[in-house]
């Protein structure tokens, strides 16, 4: 299981320092969630505080974009080389060019999927992303419950990246703890985001980390 913490749950006056604590900590990918008060109801950071990010971190940045006009952010964190960009397939009326354009920067595609959209909206875009994101609470907040049926729907989407492109990944986002980890483990999921989680668990953030593993 690769672990990817939100940073969207750090103390923001040391935010360098819980930046670099999950890398001590032995994350994999730093995620980053990019919110613009329209597509989700709060507004949270742009590049130059993700800039600050990016010169913190020793691991790949993975960049969740939850906004109106993806292409505009793209092209704004795209010089931070980050490894994903993920938008949300419910906001992209042209997707497929998108990803295309995230390639051509030399960034991973990835989409991502509100709680209500089926794995099938996007079955003739997988051959194209290296990632899915699956949301498991409604985008917008740090803190929310984990929805159950994000299970099912991670299964039925691990049945459609074994036909149409088996080394995409699936990672999941929102409630995730130690008390659900192996559930999405065996439902398929091979990265899980976490940011209550890790960054409010009572012995520390590498314990947090090591839980999830």
């Amino acid at each position: 299981m690769l672990v990817a913490p939100s940073i969207l749950s750090a103390d923001f006056g040391h935010l360098a320092d819980d930046v670099r604590a999950i890398c001590d900590g032995g994350c994999d990918f730093v995620h980053v969630d990019v919110m613009d008060g329209h597509f989700v109801p709060n507004l949270t950071i742009g590049p130059v505080v993700v800039e600050a990010v990016a010169k913190a971190t020793t691991m790949p940045l993975d960049i969740h974009l939850m906004v109106e006009n993806n292409t505009f952010f793209v092209d704004l964190f795209a010089p931070l080389r980050p490894e994903f960009i993920s938008f949300h397939i419910e906001e992209e009326k042209h997707p497929h060019r998108l990803i295309q354009k995230i390639r051509s920067l030399g960034i991973r595609p990835a989409l991502a999927l509100n709680p209500h959209t089926p794995p099938e909206a996007i079955e003739f875009l997988l051959r194209d992303v290296d990632m899915v994101l699956l949301m498991s609470v409604n985008p917008g907040f740090g803190g929310q419950s984990f929805i159950p049926s994000v299970l099912e729907k991670a299964k039925r989407l691990k049945s459609l990246i074994e036909i149409r492109n088996p080394e995409c990944l699936i990672e999941v986002d929102g409630g995730v703890s130690d008390q659900n980890i192996e559930l999405l483990r065996d439902a398929g999921v091979d990265v899980v985001v976490a940011g209550s989680f890790v960054y409010k668990y009572p012995s520390g953030v590498a314990r947090a980390i090591s839980a999830l593993k």
